[in-house]
C-alpha cells in the first residue's frame, strides 16, 4: 500500500485551509497514494481555544466531515482526517477528533484524544484540558489486510496506547499531531522511531508546520517510519506530500525474526 502524510502550515480561515488540503490530497492521489494521513487541526489553527470551541461542528452536519467523505470518495483513497474539532456532551469543551474514511467516503471510525496536553515549558504554556473532553478507549480500524490504531499528538508519549494496538493485531499506527517546536525538536523523531520499534508497526505521522494565529509555532518534520524503526520518508519544513510503500511482508517477517511481541511477560 502506498501511503502519503501530509504537512499543513493552517490558519484560521476554515476554507482556505480545506482549499490547501484538497490540493494536496490530489497530489498524493497523483502519486498513487490509497492512504492519506493529514495533520492534527488541519481544518483550523486559531490564536487560542476559545475559537476553536466556537468553531466546533455537529458530527451530524459537519461541513469537514462532508468535505473527507467527498475527498475519500473522490480520490479513492483511505484517508484519516487529522483532527476535527467537534461539538460533545460538554457545553465549554470540544472533542478533539480523528475521523477516518474508507475509498467510498463512508465514515468507519471517530476517535477522540485520549491524553490532553496540559504542560507549561516556561516558554509556552497548554492546557488542552481547559477546552476539550478527554477520549476513553482506543480505536483501530482495519483497510484491507492493514489494521489502523489511531492516536493524536500527545498521545505519542504514553507508549501503553500503542502496545493496546499491536497486542489487537495492528501493523500501521497513525500519529497526526500540531507539535511544539521546542518538544518537536528534542522529542518527535526518538518517540516515533520508539513506538515502530517496540510494536513492530509502521508509524506515519503528519504535522503542521510554521507559525500560525497568535504565533503559535509547530515543528513540522512529518515522517513515515517502518517496523525496524528506520525513517523511510520525511519532510523537515514547508507544506507538502511525503509518500512511501509499505509493506505487509516486511512487518509479517520482523515479527518473525525478531518475536519480541510474543515474549512479553508484563
Amino acid at each position: 500500500m502506498r501511503a502519503a502524510a501530509i504537512q499543513l502550515c493552517s490558519g484560521s480561515d476554515h476554507d482556505s485551509n480545506l482549499k490547501r488540503c484538497s490540493e494536496l490530497l490530489a497530489r498524493a492521489a497523483d502519486k498513487g497514494c490509497e492512504f492519506a494521513l493529514l495533520p492534527e487541526n488541519f481544518s483550523f489553527m486559531g490564536k487560542d481555544e476559545s475559537e476553536k470551541i466556537a468553531i466546533a461542528e455537529n458530527p451530524s452536519d459537519s461541513q469537514t466531515l462532508s468535505f473527507l467523505s467527498n475527498q475519500a470518495e473522490i480520490h479513492q483513497m483511505f484517508i484519516v482526517g487529522g483532527t476535527v474539532a467537534l461539538k460533545g456532551p460538554e457545553k465549554n469543551r470540544i472533542r478533539n477528533t480523528s475521523p477516518v474514511f474508507s475509498s467510498t467516503g463512508e465514515l468507519l471510525a471517530l476517535y477522540d484524544k485520549i491524553h490532553l496536553f496540559d504542560v507549561d515549558l516556561g516558554t509556552e504554556k497548554h492546557c488542552e484540558s481547559d477546552s476539550v473532553t478527554a477520549g476513553r478507549e482506543p480505536v483501530n480500524v482495519k483497510s484491507g489486510p492493514w489494521k489502523i490504531g489511531l492516536s493524536i499528538c500527545y498521545d505519542l508519549r504514553f507508549p501503553e496506547l500503542y502496545r493496546s494496538y499491536s497486542s489487537s493485531g495492528c501493523n500501521l499506527l497513525t500519529v497526526p499531531a500540531a507539535f511544539t517546536v521546542p518538544t518537536g525538536e528534542a522529542h518527535w523523531e526518538s518517540l516515533l522511531r520508539a513506538r515502530a520499534i517496540e510494536n513492530q508497526a509502521y508509524v506515519i505521522a503528519a504535522g503542521q508546520c510554521g507559525t500560525h494565529p497568535g504565533n503559535r509555532k509547530t515543528w513540522g518534520h512529518s515522517m513515515i517510519v517502518d517496523p525496524w524503526g528506520e525513517v523511510v520518508t520525511s519532510l523537515n519544513n514547508g507544506e507538502g506530500v511525503v509518500s512511501a510503500e509499505l509493506s505487509l511482508n516486511k512487518v509479517n517477517e520482523l515479527r518473525q525474526a525478531l518475536p519480541a511481541l510474543q515474549h512479553r511477560r508484563i
